[in-house]
């Protein structure tokens, strides 16, 4: 329950330091703004890098969540190379000057076409649900 309070505590600083900062940035001192952004990315990276950290912990202190985990993330990894296989690639041209590459419209390609298949597969399992529980009923 300690770390629950401490955790509350530096929140509220870190609040009260934004109203501050806010305050500034309001009040026409625009010359601090760079300095803000670069502490709120700082502030987003440890962020970031915590979030990371406690989840690949608990990941690895549960055997069955990792299996599933990975499970899950090789599934995603073999739509994305199937998606990769499928797209093709050619130069964009507007006004004969180069706007994208034939490896970055493959790359959008893959994207979309990464989309469409979990689209359709989440849908497809929507439909499943719903099926299943109207038969049970």
């Amino acid at each position: 329950m300690a770390l629950h309070k401490i955790i509350r505590i530096v929140v509220l600083i870190i609040a009260l330091i934004g109203i501050v900062l806010l305050a500034t940035i309001l009040s026409g001192n625009v010359g601090t703004i760079s300095f803000y952004m670069n502490l709120a990315y700082f502030i987003l990276g440890l962020a970031i890098a915590f979030t990371l950290l406690f989840s690949i912990a608990q990941l690895f202190a549960n055997k069955a969540t990792l299996k599933k985990t990975l499970i899950s993330v090789a599934a995603f990894v073999l739509i994305i190379v199937i998606s990769y296989v499928l797209s093709s690639g050619e130069d964009i041209y507007k006004q004969g000057e180069l706007i994208v590459s034939e490896s970055g419209s493959k790359w959008v390609d893959t994207g979309l076409r990464t989309f469409y298949f979990l689209a359709i597969i989440a849908i497809g399992l929507m439909v499943i649900s719903g099926v299943k529980k109207l038969v049970k009923n």
